[in-house]
């Protein structure tokens, strides 16, 4: 698969990614079979050979047993680690945790940042990730504790690079300013039916700042995979239907299934956005890649953001 250079940092990722988060089949811990883990290892081992280099995780999917069935398959697959990237996130805390009174919430808390990721790197079998994102935006945020954790997980060779997730401009413009390395991505929700980041000044700030978008959704959980459908009482019904239609037309145009058509959209965004392909189907993972060889032309992005608007520009 093609690669794609990561912001303005060494990293070389495929330009498509793997996201981890529904390996474990499941959200609870207690429910993972061996049948689900069996299954978790086949949807690794598909994105690796079909390419995937960049492999994205979260210390709450399935309260970290996603690492640990990825973790797996890495100390069973000689070589691996030398040829991908690795990325964890941390900030979401469930409740309960750490006592039965505690909320649902977000911990920023340069004691909490450190240990998640200690914890993720036990789980996953390696020394170091080479991408470690902040979840989710932590509303008592201390900035200067923020890089004081980063800091010293970078000290300590554990991390490579820092980034944030479904962070605005504003948010990633305050953490920076206290963090004396830069924030090298943002993991947006964005898709043909999620268009806010292009409307909100969210991939305007990635550009000129040169922080890689990672799209989490790319494919609006298989809506825009024409396998779905949409019912018809859906307010939205007509739009997705027009641009189902489109999809199907350039997918044809093109030789390649709708999913790759919706990835190559975002592809061809030139803030340089790598959707996060999060399928366990070893056909869809390995059909998704097809996007990485599709290059859209400006009329053919323009038809297919005019049906996914529901509307023509102004």
């Amino acid at each position: 698969m093609k690669t794609v250079s990561l912001g303005k940092t060494s990293l070389k990722p495929s330009v498509l990614a793997y996201g981890c988060w529904r390996l474990a089949g499941t959200l609870e811990p207690e429910h993972v079979s061996p049948e689900r883990r069996a299954a978790g290892h086949a949807a690794v081992r598909a994105a690796y050979e079909a390419g995937y280099t960049l492999f994205d995780h979260a210390d709450i999917y399935c309260q970290g047993v996603a690492e640990s069935i990825f973790g797996e398959v890495l100390a069973d697959t000689p070589g691996m680690r030398d040829r991908i990237l690795l990325a964890s996130k941390c900030g979401i805390r469930r409740a309960g945790d750490p006592d039965p009174a505690a909320p649902y919430r977000y911990d920023f808390s340069a004691d909490h940042i450190v240990a998640s990721c200690e914890q993720s790197l036990q789980r996953l079998g390696v020394e170091h990730l080479d991408l470690y994102l902040l979840h989710r935006p932590d509303f008592l945020c201390e900035p200067e504790e923020v890089a004081g954790a980063f800091t010293r997980l970078k000290s300590a060779g554990k991390v490579r690079e820092f980034g944030v997730s479904n962070f605005r401009p504003s948010q990633v413009a305050l953490l920076q300013k206290a963090c004396p390395m830069p924030l090298v991505v943002n993991q947006i929700q964005i898709s043909l039916l999620h268009l806010d980041p292009l409307l909100d000044g969210t991939l305007d700030h990635c550009q000129a700042e040169g922080i890689a978008p990672l799209a989490w959704s790319p494919l609006a959980a298989g809506i825009l995979t024409g396998r779905l459908g949409s019912a018809m009482n859906d307010p939205h019904h007509a739009r997705k239907a027009k641009l189902d239609d489109v999809l199907g037309v350039l997918s044809r145009e093109h030789g390649v299934s709708r999913s790759a058509l919706a990835l190559a959209w975002l592809r061809r965004h030139p803030s340089g956005i790598v959707p996060i392909v999060g399928s366990t189907n070893p056909d869809r993972i390995r059909e998704a890649g097809q996007a990485a060889d599709v290059e859209l032309t400006r009329e053919q992005w323009y038809r297919l953001m005019e049906a996914a608007s529901g509307q023509r520009l102004p």
